[in-house]
């Protein structure tokens, strides 16, 4: 009795939200997959700049053939965990295409997309786009100037195929939702009779392209434009076969991009390894944004490494270093393309995860119309700022970080501001996702396929 008396008395005078010291690693030899994109930049700067071992976590880096092949690494246990697409662990969870409760404390950037068609298309495009004083084409660039394009494809009986990376990808929705605010029907998913291509009623087919081969199919005219991330656009601009037309940040700016995935199993069995492998990705996305990106150039000489993205230095430094090259010749200053840290790039915020729900439920992946209660669920059971605000307040505790880096945990609700600014004029507010479902002139609301 005397002993729970004492540590109630020494639990009574620590600080309220003060975190308690990380014990050790339950497992520290650990196997982290990813797909050759620059946004797997925290995953390389954390091993290469000995974060990772600081946290005694011995990591291995491997590289996966398609964004498959990586989550199923994932749910059978050969991954610890991965770089994954935002939409992977909620569509896991939920049940589309596969299983399996994956969740993420740590979301890896922000932006870092552009759509590309290839120099035909972009030939076609070009003469009607307004122009700037200097004669450059005017930026955003809606796809309402693309429209009469795939008409006249249509018009001669040839399907206008454009590419994006996976059914559950940011680029999926990022190209639906541009093509769409342009009155182009990308088409819809209907889960419920098997349908995993998303073409029904469509005016432009998307089909899956692994990320690394976009600018060879796009080359062979298997397709005629595509979503992806760095460096596979400004590899098109490089070999003069495709002209990105815009970038991610310019449909809806600072949207968020990649996380860290795990199995819920994993997170539960090992809970201090997990809490140091979020500090170790912590230290490693602050580094990549530190003095108005001042650590680019070193970042990008890891990433052109062969085990890491592999590309070119000039092809991955052209937007990984704070500019765009859209044409060739026209490059374009885009200092926040890439963030990794800025802006609490890193939080996993509900309203992010709510975000792909209704860009799922929009295209027909989740088939019947949901409660708004629902969307929070399924945020809550996926996205896991507890787990990251532990590995946050340990790096303050050991005087690496400042409560300043981060949201304040005590008051944070899981929600970003209202977010505006989208290439369509429509706001989104992630409380109210029934309502945002409303506002859009193509896509599902109440009804069902």
């Amino acid at each position: 009795m005397k002993t729970v008396m004492i540590l109630i008395a020494i639990l009574a005078l620590t600080p309220a939200g003060l975190a308690a010291e990380v014990g050790y690693p339950e497992k520290d030899e650990l196997t982290f997959g990813f797909i050759k994109l620059t946004d797997m930049a925290p995953l390389a700067v954390a091993y290469e700049l000995g974060y990772f071992e600081d946290e005694d976590l011995y990591v291995t880096l491997e590289a996966q053939a398609n964004w498959k092949v990586l989550l199923d690494g994932v749910i059978d246990g050969r991954l610890d965990g991965a770089h994954m697409l935002a939409g992977q662990p909620l569509a896991a969870t939920i049940g589309f295409g596969t299983q399996a409760h994956i969740v993420t404390p740590f979301s890896m950037d922000l932006n870092g997309n552009g759509i590309t068609v290839s120099t035909r298309v972009w030939e076609a495009m070009k003469p009607n786009l307004p122009k700037q004083a200097d004669g450059r084409p005017e930026h955003p660039i809606r796809a309402d100037y693309l429209k009469p394009v795939v008409t006249a494809y249509a018009n001669r009986g040839e399907p206008f195929k454009m590419g994006m990376v996976f059914p559950v990808s940011t680029h999926n929705y990022e190209l639906r939702y541009w093509l769409a605010a342009g009155g182009i029907h990308p088409g819809y998913y209907a889960p419920h009779k098997g349908d995993t291509s998303g073409q029904i009623g469509a005016e432009a087919l998307l089909s899956v392209t692994p990320p690394p081969q976009m600018p060879a199919t796009l080359e062979a005219g298997t397709i005629y434009g595509y979503c992806v991330g760095e460096p596979w656009n400004q590899q098109a601009v490089f070999k003069s076969i495709g002209v990105p037309v815009i970038t991610d940040y310019e449909i809806w700016p600072n949207n968020p991009e990649k996380v860290f995935g795990l199995t819920k199993e994993f997170t539960e069995k090992y809970p201090n390894t997990t809490i140091r492998i979020v500090k170790a990705l912590l230290r490693a996305a602050r580094w990549l944004d530190e003095n108005d990106n001042g650590n680019r150039k070193q970042a990008v000489e890891i990433l052109s490494r062969s085990q890491y993205v592999g590309a070119d230095y000039e092809v991955i430094a052209n937007s990984m270093t704070g500019t765009f090259e859209y044409e060739k010749g026209d490059k374009r200053s885009v200092p926040d393309f890439n963030v990794f840290f800025r802006y609490h790039a890193t939080y996993p915020y509900y309203s992010d995860a709510i975000w792909y729900l209704t860009q799922m439920r929009r295209w027909g992946q989740i088939s019947e119309p949901e409660p708004d209660d629902w969307y929070m669920e399924v945020a809550k059971k996926v996205y896991r700022p507890d787990i990251y605000a532990d590995a946050a307040r340990a790096l303050i505790e050991e005087g690496l970080f400042t409560a300043d880096d981060f949201p304040d945990f005590e008051t944070e609700t899981g929600f970003r501001p209202v977010a505006t600014g989208f290439i369509d004029d429509v706001d989104y507010d992630g409380r109210h996702p029934n309502a945002y479902l409303e506002s859009f002139a193509i896509g599902l609301k109440d009804e069902v396929l």
